[in-house]
């Protein structure tokens, strides 16, 4: 009867020791294992992964931008001309929002916060009314700069704020008059600001994909289509080092096939 009970204790003892590792996770853990997957292109995964961290410590840092990163990802990778799928991708992006102001509130003092902040807020606008894009617009610049201030080497903001120029310098004079009549004052920007912020980008992280591909929209929109297609050909020329890359270079060489049709 002895033995028996000791060798209970002993399978016991040992199933014990296997499930340790799982029960005793920590957020640590977890964000170590959502990096994993991201690093795999596994957004999905990832996200598990880092929400579950979130839970496990609210107040984490790391976690609650993390998430936030991964709701931007997958959000951003559904095609926005899908009607369907429409509304989940608001959702992602919304619940990115969510948590990147909930990482500001943990850490004010670090760039990702405010970085997914304005990266999840112009993407929800996007889906949004032009007077609520126009309002948001001021608010997206703003945490765009703040991520800057606080790195400046953060080139996703550099890029943000590539953006950020283009879009409010296709916004033509007339229609920026009757524009600011009806939603109110619109932020002025420059293709020549959004070409420095996007070079700038490129400086700092040259084998990103997306870096090239929206400086070559930038050129496109100045009107120098060589530059541009230098900057298309770059973005298929590099490996991939996101989950959306392929996308990106598919984009890229639709932009190179409308510039060939252009020049016929």
């Amino acid at each position: 009867m002895k033995k028996a009970s000791i060798a209970g204790l002993a399978v016991l003892a040992c199933l014990m020791a296997i499930s340790a590792p799982l029960c005793g996770q920590t957020a640590a853990d977890q964000i170590r294992q959502g990096d994993e997957y991201y690093a795999q292109f596994n957004d999905q995964k990832a996200l598990e992964e880092y929400l579950a961290a979130a839970q496990a410590e609210p107040e984490n840092y790391e976690a609650l931008w993390k998430t936030a990163r991964a709701y931007f990802d997958l959000g951003d990778l559904m095609d926005p001309k899908d009607e369907s799928a429409k509304e989940k991708q608001r959702q992602f992006f919304t619940e990115s929002l969510g948590y990147a102001r909930k990482a500001v509130r943990a850490n004010p003092n670090d760039t990702w916060g405010h970085f997914f902040v304005s990266a999840a807020q112009g993407k929800y606008v996007l889906t949004k009314g032009k007077k609520e894009q126009i309002n948001a617009s001021k608010t997206i610049k703003a945490e765009i700069e703040k991520a800057i201030e606080l790195d400046p080497n953060n080139d996703l903001a550099y890029h943000a704020m590539g953006i950020w120029h283009r879009t409010m310098a296709d916004i033509g004079g007339a229609q920026r008059f009757l524009g600011g009549m009806i939603y109110g004052s619109i932020p002025k920007g420059t293709n020549e600001e959004s070409e420095r912020n996007l070079q700038k980008a490129i400086t700092l992280k040259p084998d990103y994909t997306n870096h090239h591909l929206e400086l070559g929209r930038t050129y496109l929109a100045m009107k120098k289509y060589d530059l541009a297609k230098q900057e298309f050909q770059k973005t298929l020329e590099l490996p991939n080092s996101t989950s959306k890359c392929d996308t990106y270079k598919k984009e890229a060489q639709a932009e190179l096939d409308a510039l060939k049709k252009k020049a016929k």
